[in-house]
């Protein structure tokens, strides 16, 4: 993996001499090994063209909803960067108002992840200024056009061992088959995406849910669609594929008898069902997602407590995933009980839930992972995948779950560029709580060694199944 050649080498680790030492040595021994990237959003056909990825104003900024919002809410216009229209912005002017508001990325994330891969990518070592934008965009431009830096050339320089995409059920999984034949060094695995065929409450349903019955020739009953989902999923692991995904606003299940379910299904694709139908159906389904693992052995990842498109004009005139997705307050315990009543001591079953409201951490997923052997503890995610946020993380989860019940580290992101950076921002992260440990007396050194070696390889490797 990618190390940093200009920036402090103690960055992220404690402050304190003695606990920085140990930390230091903990992030040493796991800094280059491979990474294991089990959930996120690259797309395998950018993989598989290996071509350019283009100007760096695109690839930085419009492409990046992390770096988009923060700009947005300084009072720079979505079109202005580029975002949603079908003309593109001038690539040039959008770079100068990241460099215009670079002030504004101090301490986030995102200003940290953008300044390791422009370091540790491109060797990138002056400080993104108004004065310094130009040429900063010139030196990109020339790299970005070299073959070394093409998307399969960097995947074996940043030692990604495996990789997870996140894919529609009725994608034909093309790209991973060329990926699978011509750059076997890393495994780029598809994952089963369905919410768009068991989110009820979205307006398009009834019309995707007849495409999936379309494409799988099963009829219109609620059987059909079971056995529609079903074939897909089967297609997927035949492809590869580890896990499914699953992104709700809540997470509830109920279970339906068959009857019932038939009838709900009949009058959503009449369109005649009503709220609490709807809710009810999609809690069913999340339910038989958990049905078919136990069959198929996917892992199943449930992704909640976020708002989708929460400025409802943006989204008309940008459309989704342009930075204003906002977490909600989240409850597990009661809503996946109905789940886990049925499925959760399913041997073989695994269920990795991720949350956005910290509040969950330790009154409701460490309790539930200690209890149900089915059940993860997924990593902090989207917001809270940061230093602070992912030591906030470990002090609530782990005097209840421990390491061992947690999934590893997820990057969750479509900046290819990032994975590096992200994913070494949680080793120092996690190699100063352990530090912190080991120097209040908690645990030993050579417990804290197996810990930090576990967190990037046999955690993950375990809970999804590699």
């Amino acid at each position: 993996m990618l190390r940093s050649q200009r920036r402090d080498p103690n960055r992220l680790l404690p402050a304190q001499s003695g606990a920085r030492d140990i930390a230091r040595a903990l992030y040493e021994r796991v800094a280059t090994r491979p990474i294991i990237s089990p959930h996120g959003h690259v797309p395998a056909q950018l993989l598989a063209a290996n071509s350019s990825f283009g100007n760096p104003a695109k690839l930085f900024v419009t492409d990046d909803h992390y770096i988009t919002r923060i700009l947005h809410s300084a009072g720079v216009p979505l079109e202005v960067l580029g975002v949603g229209t079908s003309a593109e912005a001038d690539p040039r002017t959008v770079w100068q108002e990241l460099a215009r508001h670079w002030y504004r990325f101090a301490g986030t994330a995102s200003g940290y992840w953008l300044e390791e891969a422009l370091d540790t990518v491109f060797g990138i070592q002056d400080e993104l200024t108004v004065e310094t934008a130009d040429d900063i965009y010139d030196t990109l431009v020339e790299h970005l056009a070299h073959p070394d830096n093409r998307p399969l050339t960097l995947l074996d320089r940043f030692g990604i061992e495996f990789l997870a995409t996140t894919d529609d059920p009725l994608d034909d999984l093309s790209h991973h088959r060329h990926l699978a034949k011509t750059h076997p060094s890393t495994r780029v695995a598809p994952t089963f995406r369905p919410d768009r065929y068991l989110n009820s409450t979205l307006t398009t349903f009834a019309v995707d849910v007849h495409r999936l019955l379309a494409a799988t020739g099963q009829p219109a009953t609620f059987a059909g669609y079971l056995h529609a989902l079903q074939e897909r999923r089967e297609y997927f692991v035949a492809h590869g594929a580890v896990s499914t995904d699953h992104g709700v606003e809540e997470p509830y299940t109920v279970d339906l008898d068959a009857a019932e379910a038939e009838h709900i299904f009949a009058s959503l694709l009449r369109g005649t069902s009503t709220d609490a139908q709807r809710r009810a159906f999609s809690g069913h389904m999340l339910l038989q997602m958990a049905r078919m693992s136990v069959d198929d052995g996917l892992v199943m990842t449930i992704h909640a407590g976020v708002l989708r498109n929460h400025n409802t004009a943006t989204t008309k005139r940008f459309g989704p995933d342009t930075g204003h997705d906002i977490p909600v307050p989240t409850t597990f315990t009661r809503g996946l009980r109905p789940l886990l009543e049925r499925y959760g001591l399913e041997p073989g079953l695994h269920v990795v839930l991720f949350a956005v409201d910290e509040t969950t951490y330790s009154r409701e997923l460490a309790p539930l992972a200690g209890f149900y052997p089915s059940v993860y503890v997924g990593a902090p995610w989207w917001f809270l995948d940061a230093p602070d946020a992912i030591a906030r993380f470990r002090s609530a989860v782990t005097e209840t779950a421990g390491f061992y019940r947690t999934s590893g580290f997820i990057d969750d992101t479509r900046a290819f560029l990032s994975i590096p950076a992200r994913h070494d921002t949680a080793r120092r992260a996690d190699a100063g709580f352990l530090a912190r440990l080991v120097t209040e007396g908690r645990i030993t050194l050579a417990a804290a060694e197996r810990i930090a070696d576990d967190l990037v390889s046999t955690i993950p490797k375990e809970v999804f199944k590699l």
